[in-house]
């Protein structure tokens, strides 16, 4: 129970609800965040925060979570439920997307293995949410990647564009024919261009000129200096266009009805997953919340506690920040020994802040949302939140301020409980002050012996006393600094606090005169109570201050000796490991040297004494000899001079392989001389060059490149370079890297042949493939500039390998910027021949044009 009703706008919980719609990503989230609401299931309120901390976790390991695409479909799925209704383009490709991600986040949260989900809360949230490939994959079919509908959505809806496409391009000429007569004529301006009014091409016209030109006035523009004329040649033409789009909404609307009948069986699962979609959206807000609250999900106890170790407000901590200030943290203790605090201190002190603080954290935590604790906190849970703070005044209901308080305070003892939580701020004012400490002890009484969890602020005399007396109840003081007079919001549990109100009174300067004359009012003890309680603050104070020294330093020592003790034991073990090392190496020593000697025999004896092997063997003993006597260890592995038996036979077996690789290139290369001598004659001045056993090389000659096979033709020779046709590739080489292709029909000549007709056909397939697939259009729009030049040079190498004359780029008009870039990069390419905009009907500056 939450009493009373306006208790979240009291403590500022209304603020963080916003702070949480501000944070979602659709309006699915925002529902959840407006249904969020108090619960006293501990099971619950665990279960809550154990999905925030592992969707943070997730999130932090995995940026690209996918929550991009999040749509509220639920009032267009509710639609489709009626027969006949059909979802519009957009909602499809809106519901597609959501459907998508709703696929993603549940492949990830509930895989088919549970040890390799990321949490167990998040994988019993995401478990029995129903996917839909299938629908996702219609969709597809239908609707394109911006959204609208394919052209092959349908071989009628094909058809009629293709027709409509024809149509338009018809009239877009003949209108083009009548503007340039018009314009020779001077009818119409150089610089005009057809428009659009009504869904028609119309030509922009000065009103006194409109008769010129035969045809129907459409419209004017709204200064009334230009008409627009349809001219009567393309009016039939637009009117047959006219039916053509009528025919193509309906075709449209048919196959959304058809699409939309796959829907209609599964709006209620889908529904639900929607739902689903709109939960995961409400827990990233709250992850997003714990971040910029610097808050935490901590595990609750089921039972009443309250253990705060650094709490902040976290409205009051945003708004400090924001003006470059710094909140002080709060730690606040309630333990079924100490169930009731009651605070006291100076006004201004953070007495209503520190009570508040307690309200709207307990009250976000048992909302299931993070809150601004350190991670040593301990929490707990109540049934009940009840609040009395503020003034209540009633002009309706004639209630005064004490009015209202005496209504809530007896609503509080009639409903309290030993798992209720009650905040009163300035307890028992309102009215005369000793009636109204009398009546506000005697209730505090009754929440005491109904064992109700209270924090209470006052600045009574009386409820200080009566922590003293009464068990399960404790005073806390705000602290003050009496020396710079200044509140420190510093909350000291365990001792009463001064209200400081001389001090204070001097500090705004009031005259000494009142002061002294309200100090003999109050009385000398009172005034002297007041002092020694203040005196007793300050010397806590600086015991405490002196504690936490001491303290400090102890941690600083036993710090520093364990860091010794650990550095000793580290210093013991590795002089153990250095002595049982080298012991072990020297014991290795005696035993490498010995099979070094017995290996080097066996390999001289075995390669029967080939001097270049001997020698090699005899210098691997000088270097183990040389690294015995240097003092140097052997591990096994080639180190510092020393190798092991296996490198030792692997250095022989490679200085054999060697000398056979060696003999071998010596037998080819004799063989390959008394072959094919070289040919050392020089180049002609006629572009030609003599070969001295194939005779003269010259354009159009036989020619393949020396050492290899396959043959081609010189198409022309420029000095000591020409061009060579391979297999219907030019290539340009010197002249010396040819040589004459003798033996022409010989069968190496006819392979080689083959082999380049062969290269040929294979570079035809490919073009022939990258025809097959390649598409006219290219759509950059959305790109950044970078990406939309990258895509546009790819687009117009392979528009100029498979000969296509014109193709067209979609970039949108915008602000121009894509569209400059890519006719600068245009104006650069030799192959390009023209380029320019669109026809205004299909596109205008939005697309250009280029001419191979």
């Amino acid at each position: 129970m939450i009493y009373p009703d306006n208790f979240e706008d009291k403590i500022g919980f209304t603020d963080i609800r916003n702070l949480l719609r501000e944070r979602c990503l659709s309006t699915l989230g925002k529902s959840q965040v407006d249904a969020m609401e108090f619960s006293s299931d501990h099971l619950l309120i665990n279960e809550l925060h154990d999905q925030t901390r592992e969707l943070a976790a997730l999130l932090e390991e995995n940026p690209d979570f996918p929550l991009g695409n999040i749509y509220d479909m639920r009032e267009s799925l509710k639609r489709a439920r009626i027969a006949n209704t059909h979802l519009e383009e957009e909602e499809f490709f809106n519901l597609r997307r959501s459907l998508d991600t709703i696929n993603k986040i549940v492949s990830i949260l509930h895989p088919d293995e549970i040890e390799n989900a990321p949490g167990k809360a998040l994988f019993l949230l995401s478990d029995g949410i129903a996917t839909f490939p299938n629908l996702i994959q219609r969709i597809d079919q239908v609707i394109d990647k911006f959204g609208h509908m394919r052209d092959n959505a349908s071989p009628e809806l094909l058809r009629l564009r293709r027709e409509l496409a024809r149509a338009e391009g018809s009239v877009s000429r003949t209108l083009y024919g009548i503007l340039r007569s018009a314009q020779a004529e001077g009818v119409v301006d150089k610089d005009v261009t057809p428009t659009m009014r009504d869904g028609r091409l119309v030509i922009p016209v000065a009103p006194g000129l409109k008769r010129r030109i035969n045809g129907i006035v459409h419209d004017e523009s709204a200064t009334g200096r230009t008409v627009f004329v349809e001219p009567a040649e393309v009016v039939e033409a637009n009117n047959k266009i006219r039916e053509l789009e009528a025919e193509e909404r309906q075709e449209v609307i048919r196959i959304l009805i058809v699409i939309t009948d796959h829907v209609r069986p599964n709006v209620r699962e889908i529904l639900d997953s929607f739902n689903f979609l709109g939960i995961m959206d409400f827990i990233n807000a709250k992850v997003e919340l714990g971040k910029s609250l610097h808050a935490i999900s901590p595990e609750v106890k089921s039972s009443p506690y309250m253990d705060w170790i650094e709490a902040r407000h976290p409205l009051l901590e945003k708004r400090l920040s924001a003006n470059g200030g710094k909140i002080v943290s709060l730690g606040i203790t309630l333990t079924s020994d100490k169930h009731i605090l009651i605070i006291s201190g100076p006004n201004a002190g953070g007495k209503s802040v520190c009570l508040k603080t307690v309200g709207l954290l307990q009250y976000m935590l048992q909302c299931g949302l993070p809150i601004p604790v350190s991670y040593r906190s301990t929490c707990g849970i109540f049934d009940d939140m009840m609040m009395d703070i503020g003034d209540e005044q009633s002009l309706e209901n004639d209630l005064s301020t004490y009015s209202s308080h005496l209504l809530n305070m007896k609503s509080m003892m009639k409903q309290a409980s030993d798992r209720t939580l009650i905040l009163i701020d300035e307890f028992g004012t309102g009215t005369e002050p000793q009636i109204g400490g009398a009546i506000a002890e005697s209730v505090l009484d009754k929440f005491c012996s109904k064992g109700a969890w209270a924090v209470i602020t006052t600045h009574y005399q009386n409820l200080k006393h009566f922590a003293d007396s009464h068990p399960g109840v404790v005073n806390g003081a705000m602290l003050y600094d009496r020396h710079e007079m200044r509140a420190l919001f510093q909350l000291a549990i365990g001792r009463p606090g001064s209200s400081f109100a001389i001090e204070i009174a001097r500090k705004i300067g009031l005259p000494e005169d009142v002061i002294a004359e309200a100090s003999e009012i109050v009385g000398n003890d009172y005034i002297q109570s007041d002092k020694y309680l203040q005196d007793i603050v300050r010397d806590k104070r600086y015991w405490e201050a002196k504690r936490q020294s001491i303290h400090q330093r102890e941690k600083d020592v036993e710090k520093t000796i364990s860091k010794y003790e650990q550095e000793i034991a580290e210093l013991q073990s590795q002089r153990r490991d250095i002595v049982a090392k080298a012991k072990a190496e020297a014991e290795e020593l005696l035993k490498e040297s010995n099979k070094r000697i017995e290996n080097a025999i066996r390999e001289i004896k075995q390669n029967q004494a080939e001097k270049e092997a001997t020698r090699k063997i005899r210098e691997e003993l000088r270097d183990f000899e040389t690294a015995v006597s240097s003092g140097k260890t052997v591990t096994g592995k080639q180190s510092h001079g020393i190798i092991s038996d296996d490198d030792f036979e692997k250095k022989m077996k490679q200085i054999e392989q060697r000398r056979q690789r060696k003999e071998q290139r010596k037998k080819e290369k004799a063989d390959k001389k008394s072959i094919q001598p070289v040919s050392d004659s020089p180049i002609d001045i006629n572009m030609s060059i003599a070969d001295s056993s194939n005779g003269t090389i010259g354009i159009g000659s036989t020619v393949r490149i020396k050492g290899l096979s396959s043959t081609g033709t010189i198409e022309s020779i420029d000095g000591k370079m020409c061009t060579v046709i391979f297999g219907g590739m030019r290539s340009k080489m010197r002249l010396d890297r040819l040589e004459a292709a003798s033996g022409v029909g010989n069968k190496e000549n006819d392979e080689a042949a083959d082999n380049a007709y062969q290269v040929s056909r294979a570079t035809r397939d490919t073009i022939d493939d990258h025809k097959k697939n390649f598409h006219q259009d290219l759509d950059v729009r959305g790109m950044r500039g970078d990406e939309a030049l990258n895509a546009v040079q790819y687009f117009i190498d392979d528009a100029i390998l498979v000969g296509m004359s014109r193709v067209r780029i979609l970039h949108g008009k915008g602000n121009g910027i894509l569209r400059s870039l890519i006719r600068q990069y245009l104006a650069g390419i030799p192959n390009v021949t023209h380029y320019a905009d669109e026809h205004v009907q299909f596109g205008g500056a939005g697309i250009t044009i280029v001419d191979f």
